[in-house]
């Protein structure tokens, strides 16, 4: 089953981040999965070239210190493999302009801006293509981002209609837990690297003491009663799905052992503590050797060009492309 799955190299990585999607994708790869650094994306909003440059660095070290093994699956770096922005061009004169307008995230992000750049309107586009290049089957996916998988699937169906059976269309597939994780200070908005207060996210690389101070001080609720309840106990709902990302447990199971929030929050420290610190330790070292950790990424770039030559030269010739 072919599996793709992309990221952005934004900033620090948090726990959002890491349950939602890379922890996934650990326990899923195989040789027929493909993982990106999708850095082209984050050109849609002002960041300085440096930072840019390093904030691939860290990810690439901080998915295979997250357990990717670059030798089972594919990890890479979108602008390495030119076929990407070479086929969104092609999807680009496939999709509709209100098709891309309607995206829920696009006017959200238009809203707050002034003089927004074309490629926040374009970039569902790009993401289609990082899909389709592959035949990808299966694309595991949050709440946030199944619309813009929607349109890779319409675009896919529009182009096979018009120019022949190129693409496969894929599905999408959701964390069974912690697909959504939640503000600890906040749990009716999505952890951000971009919250006001900063107890209300952690990231891969905190300290022991900043997980510890985060988690006992998440907001939770005056009643005592430990039971998961999205609706009634947000914040208590919250930590019983963070601890479930964690252990694998079900929420309601867990809670189904607890009767103190305290005991609750304590063990929950020493689990986040146990499986993060690992991952820390593995990125420093990685990070120390960028020669090494960048020949990783670009033989993976390798790999993923020559499969998505091949669906791009499929692609072109269909459209009359010489």
């Amino acid at each position: 089953m072919r599996v793709f799955s992309g990221i952005q190299p934004s900033g620090d990585l948090h726990i959002g981040n890491y349950l939602g999607a890379v922890k996934q994708w650990v326990n899923a790869q195989s040789s027929d999965a493909l993982y990106c650094v999708v850095d082209l994306h984050a050109l849609t909003l002002q960041i300085d070239p440096a930072t840019l440059r390093t904030q691939t660095d860290d990810l690439v070290a901080m998915l295979i210190a997250a357990g990717l093994d670059p030798a089972t699956c594919t990890l890479f770096v979108q602008s390495h493999v030119p076929y990407h922005a070479q086929l969104s061009w092609l999807l680009e004169c496939v999709a509709t302009y209100g098709e891309l307008t309607r995206m829920t995230q696009f006017k959200e992000k238009a809203e707050r801006q002034d003089g927004y750049r074309v490629g926040l309107l374009t970039y569902p586009v790009l993401m289609a293509a990082d899909i389709l290049l592959y035949q990808t089957e299966q694309v595991p996916v949050g709440d946030d981002q199944r619309q813009h998988l929607e349109l890779a699937r319409d675009v896919a169906e529009r182009f096979n209609n018009r120019y022949g059976a190129v693409f496969t269309v894929p599905v999408g597939v959701q964390p069974p837990a912690a697909a959504r994780v939640m503000d600890l200070q906040e749990p009716t908005r999505k952890m951000s690297k971009s919250v006001a207060s900063p107890l209300g996210t952690i990231y891969v690389l905190d300290s022991a003491d900043d997980i510890a101070r985060k988690i006992k001080k998440a907001v939770t609720d005056t009643d005592g009663e430990v039971r998961f309840d999205w609706e009634h106990k947000p914040g208590l709902a919250n930590l019983l799905e963070l601890y479930s990302g964690f252990s694998g447990e079900s929420p309601s199971a867990i809670a189904a052992r607890y009767h103190r929030y305290g005991d609750l929050k304590g063990d929950l420290v020493d689990l986040v503590v146990t499986e993060l610190t690992p991952i820390a330790e593995r990125y420093r070292e990685l990070r120390s050797d960028d020669v090494a950790l960048r020949q990783l990424a670009n033989e993976g770039s390798e790999k993923a060009e020559a499969v998505a030559r091949q669906t791009y030269r499929r692609a072109a010739e269909a459209m009359g492309l010489q």
